[in-house]
């Protein structure tokens, strides 16, 4: 059920993998009361837990005690029209130019992150945030279609 949800919801956690369930839930009714479908919840899950599993494992080598601020913003005045998904670390910046998935061929665990996220939200953007580290911008429109390529 659509509900008024017009404000964005800031988190700030650290970067340990007993925090993403919460993140999980908290977007999970963002997104719900957004009125996404269930399709499209998971996609947006999905997304933002690679990313901040990718910078755990990358942007802080594992380490579980560094920040990460997440701001999940409503897109629209009137109607919601979608979701902004912003996600910032304060580890080494990274090129993102290099920042990409493994080849589809190379088959083994791991390293499709990138791929899962580029095909699941509409927009993904990664830029050098003031002061160190980056931020990654993601947006699902509510009215996309976007379906995963199969390869």
């Amino acid at each position: 059920m659509k509900q008024d949800c017009k404000k964005p919801v800031r988190l700030s956690i650290l970067s340990t993998p007993a925090h993403l369930p919460i993140v999980r839930a908290a977007l999970e009714k963002m997104c719900e009361a957004i009125g996404f479908d269930p399709e499209a919840v998971g996609k947006i899950i999905l997304s933002a837990d690679e990313a901040l599993t990718n910078i755990i494992k990358h942007a802080y080598r594992g380490a579980d005690d560094r920040p990460i601020d997440i701001e999940l913003a409503p897109l629209g005045e009137e109607s919601l029209r979608g979701l902004r998904i912003c996600i910032r670390d304060y580890g080494e910046h990274v090129d993102p130019s290099r920042i990409r998935s493994r080849d589809l061929g190379d088959i083994r665990p791991g390293g499709l992150g990138v791929h899962i996220m580029t095909h699941c939200m509409d927009e993904l953007e990664y830029r050098p945030a003031d002061g160190g580290g980056t931020v990654l911008t993601m947006v699902k429109d509510i009215q996309s279609r976007r379906k995963e390529t199969r390869t």
